[in-house]
């Protein structure tokens, strides 16, 4: 039923074609410079079939939650911004780290201008701190409703965010060799710390008795959110028509914020117990081969 009263904000609020075609253009630019044309960069050898895969699906995945009517729906209920959120900071960043060859990583890390500032944003400590001040300070009411006021403070936090997902990744499964210097232990300190740092803001939103974000109210600043993906030609002509979220969802604003929060913290749990399976495994099966082979049966 929502599927067919989202219809009336039209094609390009729906399907967001233009973005479309931008991420069509990276997953070609990818398919060049690793594939036919990754000598021209000093590239080395081409990306493993299951690199290839996890780089286009990320590209997949950054469409679903940013350029399909998901994204509509992110400007409607907060449920639907936080299952936003949790595939645009915890799992896309995740695929494209481990997509996209360790070769471009060295040149991008290694650029003049990025490498001090690199380094240091990616100290475990630091990168912990500035993920989750970041995310946290985007949730604050004040802030999150000016970044729902206009295109360029919405396009610029949301690339803040997805910039520091990156940085708070890093050290964990630093794509460069090198660069993972991390033992497993100090590892899953760290996401236990992770999940920790977050966790006040997803409180926050979860036992709030009253709606805290006016983006997400009739009287608010709902529209203006709207304007972000719907063209002004056919928001212009809908102003009559629309009453207010509650249009499109059966949850007043309080519940939508509750669940919101709840799918966050859930779905930040699972992402972050499927990182630590996996460090443990490959520490376990590290370990495992240090152990002395027993020895041939002497005849």
């Amino acid at each position: 039923m929502m599927w067919l009263e989202l219809q009336i904000f039209g094609f390009r609020a729906l399907w967001s074609p233009y973005y479309f075609v931008f991420l069509v253009g990276l997953a070609v630019l990818y398919y060049l410079i690793t594939g036919p044309y990754r000598h021209r960069f000093g590239g080395e050898e081409k990306p493993a079939g299951k690199q290839q895969f996890l780089f286009y699906v990320s590209l997949l995945l950054l469409y679903i939650v940013k350029g399909s009517p998901i994204d509509l729906l992110t400007h409607i209920t907060l449920t639907a911004h936080m299952v936003q959120m949790a595939i645009y900071l915890l799992v896309i960043p995740i695929f494209m780290l481990k997509g996209i060859p360790s070769w471009i990583w060295r040149k991008v890390v290694n650029a003049p201008v990025i490498k001090p500032v690199f380094h240091l944003l990616t100290k475990p400590l630091i990168a912990l701190i500035l993920f989750n001040a970041v995310f946290s300070l985007y949730h604050m009411p004040s802030v999150f409703d000016f970044a729902k006021s206009s295109m360029v403070a919405h396009t610029s936090i949301s690339l803040i965010l997805f910039l520091t997902a990156f940085i708070v990744w890093f050290p964990l499964i630093s794509p460069i060799k090198e660069l993972d210097e991390m033992q497993p232990l100090l590892k899953i300190g760290y996401i236990f710390a992770n999940s920790v740092l977050i966790t006040p803001a997803c409180v926050l939103i979860i036992f709030s008795s009253d709606p805290l974000y006016a983006a997400y109210t009739q009287d608010g600043s709902w529209i203006q959110a709207l304007s972000l993906c719907v063209p002004g030609d056919v928001l212009s002509g809908l102003t009559t028509t629309l009453s207010g979220p509650e249009m499109f969802t059966s949850m007043d604003v309080v519940e939508d914020q509750q669940l919101g929060g709840i799918i966050m913290k859930i779905m930040q749990e699972i992402t972050y117990g499927i990182v630590l399976g996996s460090i443990f495994y490959k520490w376990f099966s590290k370990e495992s081969q240090k152990v002395d082979p027993v020895p041939a049966t002497i005849e």
